[in-house]
């Protein structure tokens, strides 16, 4: 079996985070399991045959290990970079859900075409047409 990474989140608000996401990038919920209290125990969004797993920030176990960037000053340590195939639309579509563009729209030196934005809650996220396999 290959292997597969799939990136994981922790959101304040998940619930809201998780119709940002889809309405802003693109993903499709693949599976959300409402935990207590309008929170999320856990949820699966799929983008083309990538994925990205969410839930709802917790003072558990697991919490004290991951935490959304306003707990911890703002900034993330970690960001996705989803391969898209039209940068300029799928920016359009971002800064129009309210996106912060953090890097603007460039072609970098090793080909692409790409930008990086944050999401409401201050998670970092790349996106660009580079796709190191092909």
């Amino acid at each position: 079996m290959p292997a597969k990474i799939i990136p994981t989140l922790r959101y304040r608000d998940a619930a809201a985070a998780i119709e940002w996401l889809c309405h802003a990038f693109g993903f499709a919920k693949h599976l959300v399991v409402p935990g207590e209290e309008g929170s999320i125990a856990h949820a699966q969004l799929t983008f083309a045959d990538g994925m990205i797993m969410l839930g709802s920030a917790h003072d558990d176990e697991f919490g004290r290990l991951q935490k959304p960037p306003a707990d911890v000053g703002g900034v993330g340590t970690q960001s996705p970079y989803i391969i898209i195939a039209d940068a300029d639309a799928h920016h359009a579509r971002a800064v129009a859900a309210g996106a912060r563009v953090v890097t603007p729209l460039h072609d970098p030196d090793y080909g692409g075409r790409a930008y990086a934005c944050l999401d409401p809650e201050g998670h970092l996220w790349n996106f660009g047409t580079y796709d190191p396999w092909a």
